[in-house]
């Protein structure tokens, strides 16, 4: 016979975390940027990493243009100066933090864009908050509580993704560890679980689950089809996976949605197999914007 605690623990689980998702909390990104219930559905786009100055100034002004067509969607621009969790040592890895932050900063002022970029250590964010919008923490740290603690004490929003291993219901764990500086500017970054040793799969309940936290629930298309290490040694992906699975986490009333996207994904130094092409982007951003225009929030 199971004994009371074997057949309630999960319910429990569920249970303390359970809140009217109508009080999820509203982060502002920018001055005209806000994310959460009762504002524009949130974009993070841009390529990987950054490459050179002149391809990210060139994928800055591209995305701009595009995004001008699509009023209801707002948008941040990221790119990561250096991609550190590489599968392989001879991976690229970007222009490194000096040079990275400068192009960002020279993105924000000559765009007006809002900028997020990825940061690996306590010293990277302290450095960086001087320059982006948004602070992101990689999946692969999502349980490092002193790494948490110094990124939350930049004051800057964080969007905190969500490890492949961890389950939905233990990201109000993380949330409460960033939370307990004081900074509450937190987002919740949904990337796939996984799904045997390379694949990644997206459980659509997440979000319902991550919602009840309190926070804004970001969807990370992109990502959430990697085949991490299945490409010889880099991150392989099935691209044609992306508009589906978006679409999807859009219909459930998510708050933002992350897209790498890139003018030749072929060529990228890393995650090219998961990003979009300039050229689909704008079908992409037009089906998931007329969804959200469908649930009474375009």
């Amino acid at each position: 016979m199971l004994k009371h605690w074997q057949f309630e623990r999960y319910p429990a689980k569920f249970s303390r975390m359970t809140r009217d998702p109508n009080k999820i909390a509203s982060v502002r990104i920018s001055e005209s940027i806000s994310v959460g219930p009762g504002h524009r559905l949130l974009v993070i786009c841009g390529p990987c990493q950054i490459e050179s100055r002149d391809h990210a100034m060139k994928c800055a002004a591209t995305i701009q243009k595009i995004f001008a067509s699509f009023p209801n969607l707002s948008l941040v621009f990221k790119s990561s100066y250096d991609k550190a969790n590489r599968t392989s040592l001879s991976g690229q890895r970007g222009v490194g933090l000096d040079a990275g932050l400068k192009i960002l900063a020279e993105i924000k002022r000559e765009f007006n864009l809002p900028v997020l970029t990825d940061v690996h250590s306590v010293e990277q964010a302290e450095a960086a908050a001087h320059v982006v919008d948004v602070l992101q923490t990689p999946a692969f740290l999502c349980r490092q509580t002193d790494f948490l603690l110094g990124v939350s004490k930049t004051g800057k929003p964080i969007n905190v993704k969500k490890g492949q291993f961890l389950s939905p219901e233990d990201m109000r764990l993380v949330a409460e560890k960033i939370a307990s500086t004081g900074n509450k500017n937190i987002m919740l970054c949904e990337r796939g679980a996984s799904f045997g040793y390379r694949d990644l799969i997206v459980d659509m309940r997440s979000f319902e689950i991550m919602k009840k936290s309190g926070y804004p629930v970001i969807f990370d298309a992109t990502h959430s089809v990697q085949s991490m290490g299945g490409a010889g040694g880099a991150s392989g992906g099935a691209r044609e996976f992306v508009a589906p699975l978006a679409r999807a986490a859009v219909a459930t009333g998510i708050h933002g949605i992350f897209i790498e996207a890139h003018d030749s994904p072929q060529n990228a130094p890393s995650d090219g197999p998961c990003m979009i092409p300039f050229a689909e982007l704008p079908e992409l951003l037009e089906s998931i914007s007329l969804i959200r225009t469908a649930l009474g929030n375009g």
